[in-house]
This record gives C-alpha cells, structure tokens and sequence, in this order.
C-alpha cells in the first residue's frame, strides 16, 4: 500500500515481467479526513483526524436489520458511519454511541463524505476563484487551515 493525496492506495501485486505495464489508476479505498470541529470523547479529548474507508454492499444492508433504524430511519447514517470510519483519533473503537456525540457539522461533514467517495470516488472537486477565474481541485475531506 501506498498513501497517494491523503489516501492509502490498494497496490497490485509484483507482475510477471512479460505482463502488461501497470495501470496508472489505483482504486482508493480509505480516505483520511479531519472533522470541522472534531469528536470531544468522555475525557474531554478532541479527535479531528480520521479514515473512512469505502462502503460494501454489505455496509448498507446490515443497518436495515438493526431495531434502532427500524425504529427511527433517520438513524440509518449513524449505523451506517459508524462502520466505515475505521479512525478517529486516537478513540480505540469507533461505535454507533461515537457518532451519536458527535456535533451536527461533523455528523453532516461525514454524510457528505461519504456520499462523495462512494458515489464520486474521490474527494476532490474542481473549483474556480472568484477574483480571478483561475480554476483548481480542492480537496473536501479537510486538512489545517489555509489548505486544500
């Protein structure tokens, strides 16, 4: 593996030397980002850094068994990221009772980018400056201030 624009990157295995040169193209799996606000856990400790990884089929069907989805639909987000972001800081296991503290904008942080790399691939987007026309790729899983 390899880290590529903040994320690890799933590299083939070694190929035979009569096979095909290797494809430029690598399918991004995980996805670094760092949260608007960040998780505060129990302690008082702020976690910002994290990984999501992209979701499976079967990341999307398992919440719809669970009784607190069933009970209440607007719960399906919590289930469902709660299995794909891997990292949170240094929180060791990141659970359904990890989202459900976390503040609304990193909650709606994450919908976001969970939609982007499951349905985009990627986190970047093509942007324009306003002052000057001039156009570029942003990346929208965040990063320290001042950077794309």
């Amino acid at each position: 593996m390899r880290r590529v624009l903040g994320a690890v990157v799933a590299m083939p295995a070694a190929a035979a030397p009569d096979a095909a040169p290797p494809r430029e193209d690598r399918l991004i799996t995980q996805f670094a980002f760092t949260l608007p606000m960040g998780y505060v856990d129990p302690d008082g400790e702020v976690h910002r850094d994290g990984v999501m990884r992209l979701a499976t089929a079967r990341d999307e069907l398992v919440p719809l068994r669970d009784d607190r989805v069933r009970e209440n639909p607007g719960y399906l987000s919590i289930v469902l990221l709660a299995r794909v972001v891997t990292r949170l800081g240094r929180v060791r296991e990141v659970h359904a009772g990890v989202m459900e503290n976390l503040f609304a904008a990193d909650l709606a942080f994450l919908q976001d980018l969970y939609r982007r790399v499951n349905a985009e691939g990627h986190t970047h987007v093509e942007v324009a400056c306003p002052g000057c026309g001039r156009h570029f790729t942003a990346d929208t899983a965040g990063g320290r201030l001042g950077e794309s």
